[in-house]
């Protein structure tokens, strides 16, 4: 029998309290929502009519298919791959977690993250209590990898590794809907020999409803038909909720996708507007192929009252990329020209 002392468990629930408190996200925090938010990467153009209605449609009363069969079909159609291959999830951030517990009772051992990346890769690697390396570490060869394409935070395109087939690795291309120019460098053989993470709620500019999806690998050198029965099993039984059933299948439906894409002009037009009013402010500028970016306050701009927390007094929200391993910078997002005109007069006035 086990005997645990009130000191132990304090540690253990310090750890895992600071775990949880040092993922940082955009959008609300406990101000609430602000009144022109460039903290996310949601599409402005958003939300998809036809989505929303779709979403406001659907039946709260009842379960949905907790297999999800139907939409499992139409996922699976839309992408050109065999419906087995569809692996529902409850958001990104829950297949993160699991595809990081189930790997890590199949193959123990280091995870490889991109150098600058999103929290909940390392906090489910953390949870697991796995060693984390970056990209570019001369270190042993990880046991999981993650690549995102394009990028976050910085919204840049990411080649894929060299030995793509041979390590268990996960593609987040959750934003390669608003890849706003080229196709991007991952091949269709490359694809295959991943699982590839799609999350729509972002390109639909419907962040409040949460629901994901992965395509297994195909061509990949290690178990896949295990682990996709180990991802299976450690899923919830309803993975989604009816809302989220009804977000993925608009998703797969051609007039959604063809929303999408239109959108992409609009969006050129406002991120350009915006890089210009940052520039004309004394700002850094990283390029990037979506309509977020990456920007860094020159010296003439870094003033103490310059930043984040001074900016969301203003009512304007802007996301401090220290959290992704840069600190100093923030990410932003196009917004129409209202919020553009908003974040400058927030600036100006400081």
């Amino acid at each position: 029998m086990h005997r645990w002392s009130a000191a132990a468990c304090g540690l253990t629930f310090c750890r895992m309290a600071t775990v949880l408190t040092n993922r940082v996200h955009g959008g609300p925090d406990t101000s609430g929502a602000a009144p022109w938010d460039f903290s996310t990467c949601a599409n402005a153009c958003g939300p998809c009519p036809d989505t929303l209605e779709t979403v406001r449609g659907a039946d709260p009363v009842r379960y949905p298919d907790p297999s999800g069969t139907a939409l499992r079909e139409r996922l699976a159609q839309l992408h050109g791959v065999a419906p087995r291959r569809i692996l529902l999830a409850a958001s990104a951030s829950e297949f993160i977690q699991r595809v990081t517990a189930v790997s890590t009772r199949r193959l123990p051992g280091p995870v490889r993250l991109p150098r600058h990346a999103y929290g909940d890769y390392a906090a489910a690697a953390a949870a697991c209590d796995r060693a984390i390396q970056r990209e570019g570490d001369d270190a042993t060869q990880p046991t999981l990898r993650w690549c995102a394409d394009p990028s976050s935070p910085r919204g840049e395109d990411s080649a894929p590794p060299l030995e793509s087939a041979t390590i268990p690795t996960v593609l987040d291309a959750v934003y390669a809907p608003l890849r706003l120019q080229g196709t991007g460098p991952w091949g269709e053989a490359e694809r295959a020999a991943v699982f590839v993470l799609h999350s729509p709620n972002k390109a639909l500019g419907l962040c409040g409803v949460r629901g994901a999806y992965a395509v297994a690998p195909s061509g990949a050198a290690w178990d896949v038909e295990d682990w996709c029965h180990a991802l299976e099993a450690a899923a919830p039984s309803w993975p989604l909720s009816a809302q989220g059933v009804a977000m993925l299948d608009s998703w797969s439906q051609p007039g959604t996708q063809q929303w999408v894409r239109n959108t992409h002009a609009q969006l050129r037009i406002w991120k350009d507007e915006l890089a210009r009013m940052l520039l004309d402010r004394g700002f850094i500028i990283n390029p990037s192929s979506t309509p977020f970016f990456c920007v860094q306050p020159s010296h003439r701009a870094n003033r103490p009252t310059i930043g984040p927390a001074a900016l969301r007094r203003q009512g304007v929200a802007v996301r401090d990329a220290s959290s992704f391993g840069l600190p100093g910078w923030w990410r932003v997002s196009a917004q129409p020209p209202e919020g553009i005109a908003a974040l400058a007069q927030a600036m100006d006035a400081l």
